[in-house]
């Protein structure tokens, strides 16, 4: 497992007045630091010391997301009314609503 295919994230953490280094395959995990570059270098260590101990009492190790496959779908439950609204919109664009969908969901 190469933990530097985890994904990381630093932020500014108001209620600490520091940064805060994330990892999202480990919610629980946390490091702060007053720079930023700190707060990732900080959360990458830990994130591999805890890897290291999950290998070394045999237990499962969470895939890095930016190694997973995915398959480009889900499904989604959404009221009628709203069902209803998304099929007008993508009848009156000209367009399946899938792919109406598609591009609100990509911002």
């Amino acid at each position: 497992m190469d933990v530097k295919h985890y994904t990381y994230r630093v932020s500014w953490s108001p209620e600490d007045n520091e940064h805060v280094g994330l990892c999202a395959e480990f919610p629980t995990l946390s490091w702060l630091a007053p720079e930023p570059g700190h707060a990732l270098v900080g959360i990458m260590q830990l994130v591999a010391e805890v890897v290291q101990d999950m290998q070394n009492n045999n237990e499962i190790i969470p895939p890095a997301l930016a190694d997973r496959q995915y398959s480009g779908q889900f499904r989604v439950r959404v009221l009628p009314q709203v069902h209803r609204n998304l099929a007008i919109e993508a009848a009156e664009q000209g367009v399946s609503m899938n792919r109406l969908i598609s591009a609100k969901l990509a911002g």
